[in-house]
């Protein structure tokens, strides 16, 4: 009798550049832009948009999104999960050279979560408002802590530093940024926010954490007037589990 084949890690990572919804002053909707994901035996997969228009609202010169998995001999499984957008422009508001959202996990089988890491993960050239804002993210937070457990305890000892934004049960969400540099007003490094008077609300490197899965977002803009929208630049999601037994 033949022996069935068993997968023995299931993979899973996905990316994309932008994506979002207008509201007013017309109605319109954004499709994910260089949207791939990753097949669950692993390998890889690649989307490329190259001068992207959307109305007179948002264009970017070019964007890629690469994911991959892989099984090293030492039964350790590496998943990787990166999109770049490059020349920026959204309502002439907010712009960026070069956008970096990277998420890497290593899962070995003995253990119940892969640890992810968010290394190299960027921003060059950020502009709000005309503004330069240079924004500083601590790498090491995904670094030290390596389980779901650990970021929610490393959240609740952090709280008061206002790095953290609020946990939940099941679910954490916090951010990279260590530190914003700019001249604007309305900046809340807790909330991990930059609020503009008559244009809306901007997030900085946001994590989306549950157990055993991350999701790093680079820009997320709530608009509010006088265009309303919901818009995502530069998001990427990770995780993977080891077959049942």
């Amino acid at each position: 009798m033949a022996t069935l084949h068993r997968i023995p890690f299931h993979f899973h990572g996905e990316g994309h550049a932008f994506s979002g919804e207008f509201r007013h002053p017309l109605w319109s909707v954004i499709p994910a832009q260089a949207s791939t994901s990753l097949s669950q035996i692993g390998g890889h997969a690649t989307a490329q948009v190259q001068n992207f228009h959307h109305q007179d609202f948002v264009c970017f010169k070019s964007a890629d999104t690469h994911v991959s998995g892989k099984r090293r001999r030492d039964e350790t499984f590496v998943t990787h999960a990166s999109t770049v957008v490059r020349g920026l422009n959204i309502l002439g508001m907010v712009t960026a050279e070069r956008i970096v959202c990277r998420l890497t996990s290593i899962h070995h089988l003995k253990e119940r979560e892969g640890h992810i890491i968010a290394e190299d993960t960027r921003f060059e050239g950020l502009r709000i408002s005309g503004e330069d804002v240079k924004v500083i993210l601590r790498h090491d937070l995904l670094v030290k802590c390596k389980t779901f457990d650990d970021l929610k305890k490393g959240i609740a000892s952090d709280a008061k530093s206002g790095k953290i934004a609020e946990t939940k049960d099941g679910v954490a969400i916090c951010s990279l940024v260590e530190k914003i540099e700019t001249k604007l007003k309305g900046v809340d490094v807790k909330r991990h926010l930059i609020e503009v008077p008559n244009f809306g609300k901007i997030f900085l490197a946001e994590i989306y954490a549950e157990p055993g899965t991350r999701t790093l977002t680079m820009l997320r803009l709530e608009l509010g007037s006088p265009h309303v929208a919901d818009l995502i630049a530069a998001e990427t999601r990770i995780n993977g589990q080891p077959s049942p037994p």
